[in-house]
C-alpha cells in the first residue's frame, strides 16, 4: 500500500508563501474567514466526523517511534489538507495558528481555480492548550488560545475545550472552574462547545486517562452540568467496553475520540462503528491522530472510511475494504492551483 507523500501532495513552497504573507499581509486569513461560506446548521444529518489537528500546540508530537512526527508543519498541514477533500469529513478542529494557515492555503487555491475546501465545513476553535504535556502544571489548563468572541468575529462554528480530571492533582480544580466560565462565554456567542473531559490517573510520572466505563460515565456527568447551561455543550469521549453505560450517562450528544495512532485502521474503525451503535446520542467522531497518521495508508481513505461509518452506517469491513480499495489512487495533489502561490 503506498505511503503519503506530504511533498507531491502539497507544494514545499508554501511554506514561503505563509511565511510571506504573515509578515507582508498579516489580515490574509481573517480576510478568508470572512468570506468563507459556512453551512446553515451544525450537523446536516445529526451527526459529525470532524479532524482534530490542535496536538502540537500542547507539545504532543510524537507518532509510532518518531518523537517530532507531528512537528513538522508542512507534512502536518498536507495530512490535514488532504482530510478535508473528504465529502464525510464535516470539518476541523484546531489551534488559531493552525485555522490560519488552512484559511490562507484555501483562498490561494480558490484563486487558482481549484476547489474552496473550507467552505461549508465545520471549523472548531481549540481554547486551551497551556496544560502542556509533561509538564509540572499539566492538569493547570486554562483557556490559552482564542476566545468564543475572537471565534465569532471569524465566523467560525464551535469552540472545544479539554478537562482532565485527576483527583489527587488540585489543578484539575482550576481547569474545571476556566472550562466552565468559557462555556458560559461560547453560550453567551450562541457557540456549540465540544468538551472534552477525561479522567486521568498518574503512572510512573506520567498522566493516563481511565478508559473504564465507570470512570467515563462519571466525568460525563459532571462535564454535563459545568456553566450557565448545557444547550451547546457536546461531549468528546474515548471508547471502552460497555460503552452504552457512558452513552446512558447524560443525555448529551457524544462524539468518539481516538486517542494515540495505532498504525493500523482497524483497531480505530471497529471501536468507532461499536461506539455508534452504543446509544442514540453517540453521534459521530473528533478523532486526529488515527486519521493523518494511519502508517502506510492514505489519510484520505481512512477518513473516508470513518465518515462513512459515522454517516454511511457502513460496516467495518466496508471501511477497510474501502481503505484497501484505495491503495493506489493518485494523491490529486493541489500543486497545480498553487503554481502561483
Amino acid at each position: 500500500m503506498a505511503s503519503f507523500s506530504a511533498v507531491e501532495f502539497l507544494p514545499p513552497a508554501i511554506r514561503e508563501t505563509l511565511c510571506s504573507l504573515r509578515v507582508c499581509d498579516p489580515e490574509r486569513p481573517l480576510r478568508a474567514a470572512k468570506a468563507r461560506k459556512r453551512r446553515s446548521q451544525l450537523t446536516v444529518d445529526g451527526k459529525l466526523s470532524v479532524l482534530a489537528a490542535d496536538h502540537p500546540a500542547r507539545r504532543v508530537t510524537s507518532i509510532a517511534n518518531d518523537p517530532l512526527g507531528m512537528a513538522d508543519r508542512h507534512d502536518y498541514l498536507a495530512r490535514v489538507l488532504r482530510v478535508l477533500t473528504c465529502e464525510t469529513i464535516d470539518g476541523v478542529m484546531a489551534t488559531m495558528d493552525i485555522l490560519e494557515d488552512l484559511l490562507v492555503i484555501d483562498s490561494l487555491i480558490r484563486e487558482g481555480g481549484g476547489p474552496a475546501l473550507l467552505d461549508g465545513k465545520v471549523l472548531i476553535a481549540s481554547l486551551n492548550r497551556g496544560g502542556l504535556a509533561r509538564s509540572k502544571w499539566e492538569m493547570d489548563d486554562p483557556m490559552t488560545g482564542t476566545s468564543a468572541a475572537a471565534c465569532t468575529a471569524w465566523g467560525f462554528d464551535g469552540t472545544k475545550i479539554l478537562l482532565r480530571i485527576c483527583d489527587n492533582d488540585p489543578d484539575s480544580l482550576r481547569t474545571l472552574v476556566a472550562c466552565s466560565r468559557a462555556i458560559s462565554e461560547a453560550n453567551s456567542a450562541g457557540l456549540p462547545t465540544f468538551l472534552e473531559p477525561l479522567p486521568v490517573e498518574t503512572r510512573n510520572g506520567s498522566y493516563h486517562v481511565i478508559k473504564t466505563k465507570e470512570a467515563l460515565a462519571q466525568s460525563a456527568g459532571v462535564a454535563s452540568a459545568l456553566g450557565d447551561s448545557s444547550r451547546y455543550l457536546w461531549l468528546k469521549l474515548p471508547y471502552c467496553e460497555n460503552y452504552e453505560v457512558v452513552a446512558n450517562s447524560t443525555s448529551l450528544p457524544i462524539l468518539l475520540l481516538g486517542g494515540e495512532s495505532a498504525g493500523d485502521a482497524a483497531p480505530f474503525l471497529r471501536e468507532l462503528r461499536a461506539g455508534m451503535s452504543s446509544g442514540p446520542n453517540v453521534r459521530g467522531a473528533l478523532v486526529g491522530r488515527n486519521v493523518l497518521y494511519p502508517c502506510k495508508s492514505d489519510p484520505l481513505a481512512v477518513a473516508e472510511a470513518a465518515g462513512g461509518i459515522v454517516h454511511k452506517t457502513w460496516t467495518v469491513e466496508e471501511g477497510l475494504g474501502h481503505i484497501e480499495a484505495s491503495s493506489s489512487r493518485p494523491l490529486d495533489g493541489l500543486s497545480q492551483y498553487l503554481e502561483q502561490a
